[in-house]
């Protein structure tokens, strides 16, 4: 959990993502100054294309029209250019998390619930974003610490709701664990889910016949993996937690896939 140890300490929203033909025409206006937010945007494109793996600062240059030099003189470099696209990627995860803590409503189950939801439908409908944000050797930033640690204590005061804590109280141990083992549940189920282990076409979750215990086969695999699999996952998860000791949960609510709002289409 090294993100958690760099930038995360004590994974809908400022948009980024613009099409060629708005990158195009932003770029003729660059010397007025929008300069920084065009090569935001080509890195923006670049990671979507290619993954944080395919990126180039010579290549953000030449899709911005601006010469190599340009984005080190705004940036200093590639990984001040990193940093910042990774810190509005977090504020963007933050925004898409309390939409889904308002979906679950007052009950705090559901509330986390939703917002694991919406952390796996982020990194569905922006991977090269998600990849880089928790990707090592991001250069230590004050903006991008601000944004990821408050992303995580989004998630961190769900887990207080439903343990009945007040927002920023201590979690022990035992707590603490159960927090990492949600957050585990959730980014590895996005993990899976951009490597394409729940599809048909790779043999994965997809391939299997569609039973009575299995998601609507009438669904899209992405939209009946969030509305069915997903939230079953975590509240087996807080299940396990209570019968192995844990705090009991305030609520249990049976898992409402069916209805919630994450079954928009992704992607």
């Amino acid at each position: 959990m090294g993100l958690s140890s760099r930038f995360l300490q004590p994974p809908c929203m400022p948009t980024i993502s613009k099409t060629s033909a708005t990158l195009h025409a932003s770029r003729q206006s660059y010397h007025h100054g929008d300069l920084r937010q065009t090569l935001i945007d080509a890195t923006e494109l670049l990671l979507a294309e290619r993954g944080p793996e395919g990126f180039s600062l010579r290549e953000v240059a030449r899709r911005s029209g601006v010469s190599a030099a340009a984005p080190t003189h705004h940036f200093g470099g590639s990984e001040g250019l990193l940093a910042a696209v990774a810190t509005m990627a977090f504020e963007a995860l933050l925004v898409e998390m309390e939409a889904g803590r308002e979906r679950g409503g007052s009950d705090p189950v559901a509330r986390l619930r939703e917002q694991g939801v919406g952390y796996v439908r982020f990194a569905l409908r922006y991977p090269g974003r998600f990849k880089l944000m928790f990707r090592s050797g991001l250069r230590p930033d004050v903006a991008l610490s601000q944004a990821a640690h408050s992303a995580y204590v989004a998630l961190e005061d769900s887990v207080r709701a439903l343990l009945g804590k007040p927002e920023g109280a201590p979690l022990d141990p035992t707590e603490r664990q159960a927090f990492w083992a949600i957050w585990s549940v959730v980014h590895g189920f996005a993990h899976l889910a951009l490597a394409g282990q729940f599809d048909a076409r790779h043999g994965g979750y997809g391939a299997t016949p569609v039973g009575a215990d299995q998601p609507d086969a009438s669904l899209p695999w992405d939209q009946s993996m969030l509305v069915e699999v997903l939230p079953a996952m975590l509240e087996q998860q807080l299940a396990a937690w209570v019968q192995h000791g844990g705090s009991e949960p305030l609520t249990k609510t049976a898992p409402s896939g069916a209805t919630t709002s994450a079954g928009e289409r992704v992607g």
